[in-house]
């Protein structure tokens, strides 16, 4: 197998991933919350799960 391949093939890869969006889907959920400064809150835990999404992706692309 091409060692392309199989680094895209890798599992850490896809956890990466599965993190990524439990982390956008809290920072979402967030926003519906009702307390004081929910929203910056929300904003900047989604701006770190689009971060680790990214980082996984190009991971894979590499």
């Amino acid at each position: 197998m091409n060692p392309s391949t199989q680094n895209a093939n890798s599992e850490s890869h896809y956890k990466l991933l599965v993190v990524a969006i439990a982390i956008g889907l809290v920072g979402v959920f967030l926003r519906f919350a009702d307390f004081g400064l929910a929203s910056t809150l929300s904003n900047i835990i989604l701006v770190i799960g689009v971060i680790v999404a990214l980082k996984g992706v190009f991971a894979i692309l590499d």
